[in-house]
């Protein structure tokens, strides 16, 4: 397990896969009139937060502790 000097926070990361993604997501989910289509929000924070600990803006615990947001469970849609 790594220890990095800096990391950012839970809300910093849901914040960027908030504004980020979920436009993707929104587009994608209209697209296929899936509303909300929750396998792909919960696959694409568990890609986002993969990415995140693999470039070193996140550790190991965070990757391996954080829950998935509102946002995943359908909530905030």
């Amino acid at each position: 397990m790594r220890d990095l000097a800096t990391v950012i926070t839970r809300e910093q990361a849901i914040a960027d896969f908030m504004e980020c993604y979920v436009p993707m997501i929104t587009k994608d989910e209209q697209r296929y009139n899936c509303h909300p289509d929750l396998p792909m929000r919960r696959e694409t924070w568990n890609n986002y937060t993969d990415a995140l600990c693999k470039d070193g803006q996140i550790s190991d615990w965070q990757y391996e502790n954080w829950s998935q947001p509102d946002y995943c469970d359908g909530d905030n849609s």
